[in-house]
Order: structure tokens, then sequence, then C-alpha cells
């Protein structure tokens, strides 16, 4: 992305997306996905349950995962990503190897927001 491809936002736009951490709960494979993707539940403490399915099998085991602490982005729509509802958008950053997750540095509660 070059600086000409960035437009800035405001506070309020920024304050808009829930970006909230929260733990891994269960994993499944997702052999109907076109890449290859595992079902993800993350409890996001207030914010309860959600699911997902994400393209993250390349460079992360189920077991990997488990008991995880992640950080997703919960307040876009739902999404119909064949046969599953996708409830939230896990965040990482795409490499050549496969997408690496966000970290967080140390454990903060379930539900904590990003700010």
């Amino acid at each position: 992305m070059s600086e000409m491809d960035i437009s800035e936002i405001s506070w309020a736009d920024f304050e808009k997306v829930l970006v909230v951490a929260g733990t891994v709960t269960r994993v499944e494979p997702f052999p109907e996905a076109r890449k290859p993707a595992w079902k993800v539940w993350v409890d996001f403490g207030p914010y309860g349950e959600k699911k997902t399915s994400a393209q993250i099998a390349a460079l992360y085991r189920a077991e990997d995962l488990l008991g995880r602490q992640i950080v997703g982005v919960i307040n876009f729509p739902e999404k119909q990503i064949g046969p599953f509802r996708s409830q939230f958008l896990l965040t990482g950053f795409p490499t050549e190897e496969g997408v690496v997750l966000t970290a967080l540095e140390r454990p903060v509660p379930d539900g904590t927001r990003l700010g």
C-alpha cells in the first residue's frame, strides 16, 4: 500500500470498529472451504461466543489455537461462507507462508476492546 492509498479517518470512525480480544474455545475442520481453513469459536466475554471461518490452517493446527487469545472484529455483518455462517473477522497478517495471527503481548480479559 502506498501513501497515496491511505485515506484518513476520524476518531469517531475508528470507534465504530469493535476490535476485541477473545479466547478460542473450539476448532473444527472446514473441508468445504476452497482454501485450507478452520471453523473457530471464540469467547468474547460480555459480547458472548462467536464463530468464524479462518484461512489459518497453513500455519496453525487446531491444538495450537485452543485456549489461545486472538483479536477479532465483532461488529461486521454475518457472512455466509459455504454451509457456515461467519460472525466475526479473525485478524491477522497475510504472508507467503499463510496468515499470521494478530498476537497479544500478554493476556487481557476476554471482551477487552482495542483502544
